[in-house]
């Protein structure tokens, strides 16, 4: 009798859209693993990704706003999950892979810096020429730097045979090395920028739905922090989108659908992508280089690259698995690696280890390790 997984992806060929990507042709994951006889593959790694310590972090990185005051403005995870339930919204009606979607979704971002895209903008210019980018990152939280078990699965073609990264027989268990993601959802996260190309149309929801998302919410936390106000907004973007943040999502969402709905792509039509970009450039003009907006961007900037510095010349303060990271590599080197001395290979693993240290901190943790570093601490005399 099939399990109850089996039959889940059985009925996927029957309800689902022939372009959508069916968890059981799934190409699938660098570790192979005995299956859940009760999920798909992309529901296991969305469950993996909910339970990361990278995920729960989001709740405490910025999102556009630094150190805002209220209870309602928007955080790294918040914006995720709207992103999620709008890429789910159009992926159910695609008939895609609902699953596989939210999966992408909820990873999109695991690796963003703290201070929003002001710390990475100062992230990548101390790296030099490491470079930072958060979407790279994200894929590198899931492949590398979430800590997870990895049970080997035993198959009859695998049985005596090691794996050939790891060395690890089947059966054994591996501590560490990522969260063994499968690769629909690995290029789904390091494909979810404009300029991304994804393999699979969830991925591509995806991509529309983080645009979709953080224009509009930014809009919403903006006129809440009276950046802006509503009726501020260009008419020849409202009369296209609507006047309200329910309106603009519903003809956004409507509109991706619509458009795409039937075909083997998914896209906007000409009028509304154009009147999103639209918007896009007055959010930057109005609000992403506002002075009042963006006044403490600065300092969060000059922050981060103060830690770097500082980590980077004292990597001994650095967690245990980074220093290791940079004694032993990281089974990711640089392409270029034979063009390296060891001084100079050492050095680009302490800038990698560095990067992976301050990338995973909360805006919080950040502002502690600074103030940790340069602010006298008081002695306690009685």
């Amino acid at each position: 009798m099939d399990s109850i997984r089996v039959m889940r992806e059985k009925e996927e060929h029957k309800v689902l859209s022939p372009y959508a990507a069916f968890s059981d042709c799934s190409l699938g994951r660098d570790v192979p693993e005995k299956e859940c006889d009760i999920r798909t593959c992309f529901e296991r790694d969305r469950d993996r990704i909910i339970h990361s310590k990278a995920f729960r972090r989001l709740s405490g990185k910025t999102q556009v706003f630094l150190t805002p005051q209220g209870d309602h403005y928007r955080t790294r995870l918040t914006h995720t999950l709207e992103v999620s339930q709008i890429a789910r919204t159009i992926s159910r009606a695609l008939g895609l892979n609902e699953s596989l979607t939210e999966a992408i979704a909820l990873g999109h971002d695991l690796g963003h810096t703290p201070f929003g895209h002001a710390g990475e903008r100062a992230l990548d210019r101390a790296a030099g020429i490491v470079g930072f980018s958060h979407n790279e990152q994200s894929l590198r939280v899931v492949e590398l730097l979430e800590d997870r078990k990895i049970r080997f699965e035993k198959t009859k073609e695998t049985e005596a045979q090691p794996d050939p990264v790891t060395e690890q027989m089947p059966g054994d268990s591996l501590d560490g090395h990522g969260l063994n993601l499968t690769q629909e959802v690995r290029d789904g996260i390091v494909n979810h920028r404009s300029d991304g190309k994804p393999s699979t149309l969830e991925g591509c929801v995806v991509r529309f739905a983080d645009k979709i998302a953080y224009v509009n919410h930014d809009i919403d936390d903006a006129i809440r922090g009276n950046i802006i106000k509503e009726t501020d907004i260009p008419r020849e973007y409202s009369e296209v989108l609507g006047d309200t943040l329910s309106e603009r999502l519903n003809t956004l969402i409507h509109d991706v659908v619509e458009t795409s709905h039937g075909t083997d792509s998914v896209v906007m039509s000409d009028k509304v992508g154009a009147a999103l970009a639209g918007l896009r450039k007055y959010m930057f003009a109005s609000v992403y280089t506002n002075p009042v907006a963006k006044g403490q961007e600065k300092k969060a900037e000059r922050m981060v690259e103060f830690l770097f510095e500082y980590y980077k010349e004292h990597a001994n303060e650095l967690p245990a698995d980074l220093r290791s990271q940079i004694e032993n590599g990281d089974g990711r080197e640089f392409t270029e690696i034979h063009l390296y001395s060891d001084l100079e290979l050492i050095e680009r693993r302490t800038e990698r280890a560095v990067c992976d240290y301050i990338a995973g901190m909360t805006d919080r943790y950040a502002v502690a390790k600074f103030n940790e570093i340069m602010v006298p601490q008081s002695w306690n005399i009685y």
